[in-house]
């Protein structure tokens, strides 16, 4: 499938319900209102969103019931970004080719503009049209558990811990894990939740996002290493500047790239079973590793 065409279409969708869904910039405080868009609308390939919708149409769910969700994982995944730019946390003043939210805004501005954020997902998940409330529940939870202590900011504090000081192989998998896969793992379980996927079929899922949030974070090392300014939107090698620890630095660029593919064949076999409705999470898949930004 051309999987182009297939994230443009998801972009498009998302971004027309978060357009509807996000506070108006003209409304007070009208800086508030203005840093989240900026951050929100900056760009980015809406890959969470994305893998919601995609999960919900392998499980035969219907986009309109999980829309606000899938918006709920943009929500949680931008204000990450704002807080992650912070000079607290990774100092990087350039986001998607354009000033970071900080720098745009003000520190404080872009604190509260991701505080607002992370909590404005709660509340679109929690407003889930058409769907029973146990479902929405177990959204919820999943949600909360892949951005908290357990999940993203888990990984986000031993990443910083592991800043400059050498660190084990099991410690790396863990921070990406944590970091980055718990989110996108969350995101493909919530859409097969909410299109009412029974156990089986969460399973298979589960093994499939669990393959590609730790290959997606892998690429993004190995494109840290081979990317350019302008494809990553911000500068090469800031994570070699700060000692970050990183897959091609600890195991080799070849060894990644080689771990990256395996991650990615395991998670397309995870999902062998849907037939042609899991088309759109093996396309998924497979961008996953070959995207240059």
């Amino acid at each position: 499938m051309d999987i182009e065409k297939y994230i443009g279409e998801k972009t498009r969708f998302v971004n027309d319900a978060l357009d509807r869904l996000l506070p108006p910039e003209t409304d007070y405080p009208q800086n508030l209102f203005k840093a989240m868009r900026y951050s929100v609308f900056a760009g980015g390939k809406r890959l969470r969103p994305a893998l919601v919708l995609a999960a919900n149409e392998a499980v035969g769910g219907n986009a309109e019931e999980c829309v606000n969700t899938a918006c709920a994982f943009e929500c949680v995944h931008t204000y990450s970004l704002i807080h992650d730019d912070l000079p607290g946390m990774d100092n990087d003043d350039m986001r998607r080719g354009r000033p970071s939210c900080h720098k745009a805004f003000g520190e404080a501005t872009a604190i509260l503009a991701g505080d607002a954020l992370l909590t404005l997902a709660f509340e679109l998940a929690a407003k889930t049209p058409s769907v029973d409330n146990g479902r929405i529940l177990r959204v919820i939870r999943e949600l909360s558990g892949a951005a908290g202590y357990a999940g993203m900011v888990n990984g986000q504090m031993v990443d910083i811990e592991s800043e400059g000081v050498e660190v084990s192989f099991p410690v790396l998998e863990h921070i990406h894990i944590h970091k980055t896969g718990a989110l996108m793992a969350s995101a493909v379980r919530c859409g097969a939740i909410l299109g009412g996927a029974g156990e089986k079929e969460l399973e298979s899922l589960t093994r499939y996002a669990a393959s590609i949030g730790l290959a997606f974070q892998i690429a993004d090392d190995i494109l840290g290493v081979e990317g350019s300014a302008a494809e990553l939107g911000k500068p090469v090698g800031s994570d070699e500047k700060r000692k970050k620890a990183t897959y091609p630095s600890i195991i080799g660029l070849k060894e990644s790239k080689e771990m990256a593919k395996e991650l990615i064949e395991r998670a397309v076999a995870s999902v062998e079973a849907f037939g042609e409705k899991a088309e759109p999470l093996k396309a998924i898949a497979r961008y996953i590793v070959e995207r240059r930004k």
